[in-house]
């Protein structure tokens, strides 16, 4: 009998190659979360091995160690591997009918609209089956994608997608909080929720989206061959006979239902849907098996289920196991998915650098003049209504027998409670909108803000730690808190975006993925903290100006007095840096040393802000532009109007926050982002066109 010797690998055909290759990869893989599933299910506070994992499998075991096994290890462990196969897939499909390296659910902003309407639904008290809130979820994720691809354009193989969709999922983020605040007992536990935990009581919430979950992933699979004729282009898939139009849709939607099953699951867990197929990415360069959709998809969905799995772990690894029951696992794939982003970002190419200037009319002094006039008489009305109006309206003659020391007792309350709001509103207002024009100068991006960078939110991180760890802490201890997070995050998004220029996408993107780890520790802390100082954090971070005295105000005016006058006296020099990189290098000027000055008194503007009234966010993006749009492009013109406007738009959001829903109130930051969030989108979309 003839034995024929095998063939040696050197010899074998490439595709040969390639799928046992392929196959090799997809078993470690298979492998790896097995190994970290059965990791997951012996950790916790009670002390269960392997050994009693395996007893209790095979009902050997002490009925203690089978209950918790059986009732809370395994669901956790299977909750895992649902959702991170889910998430993984449907990023990578998002990210193939897009041609978007960066599209996933969260950038979509589908999670965000999945929590808005959950939250809606739980104000109204109704209580509903797992499977009913999976259709709500899949509702408000659907339309929240729907609006996001509609303003960005599918298809386009650009990062303002990845904005739209950011930008989006902050208003309805500050939306649903708003609702937190405002319906505390019938929303209970969502803020919790929103972090993204796989933690069960037994399976029948996986159970119950098993179904759902399945029917999505074959769906998927179904149009893998369509998917692959739409990564050669639209114009090729026409000609091979694929409808583009409805292939996209259909992979839109049946992504969304498969993010809305792993929502109502477990929460939002953070940027699984990005992560996963960037691991995969490197393997389809290696093995040209991944390449098709048919095999990619499955791996992603490995890869997504060993982050989820991996990052339980890991976080009961290093939490000791009575705190890490509190921690959600999404807090963890967050931070690891930021800086996912921040890496994408940084090797993204950005070949167009920073946005032509737009095209704007240069106005005549007396036009100047009188913008700035009816701005004045614009804060002076608001600043009055502001301090006349409330859940007690006063009169001027009641202002004007306060400021003696003349009023009785109720309206010296009153007023020694509500003029500190609204200086607070104004200056915050204030130093955000010159935080804003500067950084966008220095830049050279029309994007650009200080809540979008994520300085704001650096601020808000510190802040907010020595407000839950130090609840006494004085006005000054939080503006230099505020300060320090303000500098660190500073240092980093700015530091790694001017790596070959302040490009728009470039540092846009460093930024939003900075603004999320961030949000990450923020959240971290909220929920390890007790609820008395977590209920004042989160007042705190809808941008609430409750509570605020004339010492909350003195750091905030002062550093907007310096940084006006510091701006204003170096107008020409923000001119030339906001022109192009070279003209102020012909004319003399240091680049360098005017960038860093200028972006650290926007820093001190930011930090001292968000001390003093919160974290508000869009103030430093539609004031700069309105300015520039009413009195063109000089500094000489657009400072003093920028201040203005931010002024008088957040004193409006603080007032309209505490009357219009009195006695209950909104904080301004929530109100701000109503107002910012569409004007960001047609930023956007004036971009694109």
């Amino acid at each position: 009998m003839a034995v024929t010797a095998p063939t040696p690998p050197a010899l074998r055909p490439p595709a040969a190659v390639s799928r046992t290759g392929a196959a090799a990869v997809t078993a470690a893989l298979v492998l790896l979360v097995v190994a970290l599933a059965v990791t997951d299910i012996t950790q916790g506070t009670a002390a269960v091995g392997p050994a009693e994992v395996l007893k209790a499998l095979t009902g050997r075991s002490d009925p203690a160690d089978a209950s918790v096994v059986v009732a809370s290890r395994l669901p956790r462990a299977s909750a895992g591997i649902l959702v991170g196969v889910v998430l993984g897939v449907a990023g990578a499909v998002l990210q193939a009918v897009s041609r978007n390296v960066l599209a996933s659910p969260d950038t979509l902003a589908v999670n965000a609209g999945s929590y808005l309407a959950l939250g809606l639904v739980g104000v109204t008290g109704v209580s509903l089956p797992v499977i009913a809130s999976s259709g709500v979820a899949f509702a408000g994720g659907l339309l929240a994608a729907t609006v996001v691809l509609a303003l960005s354009g599918l298809g386009a193989g650009t990062v303002r997608l990845v904005l739209a969709g950011t930008a989006l999922a902050l208003g309805l983020t500050s939306v649903t909080e708003g609702l937190l605040l405002l319906f505390p007992q019938e929303t209970e536990g969502l803020y919790q929720w929103n972090q993204g935990s796989i933690g069960q009581n037994g399976f029948d919430g996986v159970v119950q989206m098993l179904p759902v979950c399945l029917v999505g992933l074959a769906g998927l699979l179904l149009t893998a061959r369509r998917v692959d004729a739409l990564a050669l282009g639209d114009d090729a898939a026409r000609g091979l006979g694929v409808p583009v139009r409805a292939t996209r849709v259909t992979v839109v939607v049946l992504a969304t239902l498969l993010s809305a099953a792993a929502v109502t699951l477990a929460g939002p867990i953070g940027f699984v849907g990005l992560c996963a197929p960037a691991l995969v990415r490197p393997l389809a360069r290696r093995h040209r098996a991944f390449v098709r959709a048919r095999t990619s998809l499955p791996v992603a969905g490995l890869a997504g289920a060993g982050l989820v799995l991996g990052a339980d772990v890991l976080l009961r690894a290093l939490v000791p196991a009575d705190t890490a029951v509190a921690v959600p696992t999404g807090v963890v794939t967050s931070l690891i998915g930021a800086v996912f982003l921040v890496v994408m970002a940084l090797r993204l190419p950005d070949p167009a650098g920073a946005d032509a200037p737009e095209r704007l009319r240069v106005p005549s002094r007396t036009a100047f003049l009188a913008t700035v006039a009816v701005l004045v008489a614009v804060v002076a009305a608001v600043t009055v209504a502001g301090v006349l109006l409330g859940d007690s309206k006063l009169l001027l003659g009641d202002v004007a027998n306060w400021a003696q020391g003349r009023a009785g007792r109720a309206v010296s309350f009153v007023l020694d409670t509500r003029v500190p709001r609204v200086l607070a509103a104004l200056c915050a207002g204030g130093a955000l909108a010159l935080a804003g024009t500067l950084v966008q100068a220095v830049t050279r991006n029309p994007l650009a803000e200080p809540g979008v960078l994520g300085v704001s939110g650096g601020a808000a991180l510190g802040a907010v730690l020595l407000v839950t760890s130090v609840p006494a802490a004085g006005t000054w201890g939080i503006a230099g808190a505020a300060f320090a997070g303000a500098a660190v995050t500073s240092v980093v998004v700015f530091g790694l975006a001017a790596r070959g220029g302040y490009r728009q996408n470039r540092l846009v993107l460093v930024g939003i993925g900075t603004a999320a780890a961030t949000t990450a520790l923020i959240s971290l802390i909220i929920v390890l903290t007790d609820p008395f100082n977590a209920t004042k954090a989160l007042t705190w971070l809808s941008g609430s100006t409750y509570g605020r005295t004339m010492p909350d105000v003195l750091p905030v005016a002062l550093v907007l007095a310096v940084g006006l006058a510091v701006a204003s006296a170096r107008r020409t020099e923000l001119d030339l840096v906001s022109l192009d990189a070279d003209t102020p290098r012909l004319l003399g000027l240091r680049l360098s040393r005017a960038r860093l000055g200028f972006l650290l008194v926007s820093v001190l503007l930011s930090a001292t802000a968000v001390a003093s009234a919160g974290t508000i966010g869009f103030v430093g993006l539609v004031a700069p532009h309105a300015a520039r749009a009413l009195v063109g492009r000089r500094h000489v013109r657009v400072l003093p109007t920028a201040v203005l406007l931010g002024a008088a738009l957040v004193c409006t959001a603080d007032l309209l926050g505490r009357t219009v829903i009195a006695p209950a109130q909104l904080g301004a930051g929530l109100m701000t982002a109503v107002i910012g969030t569409p004007y960001f989108l047609y930023l956007l979309v004036r971009g694109r066109r």
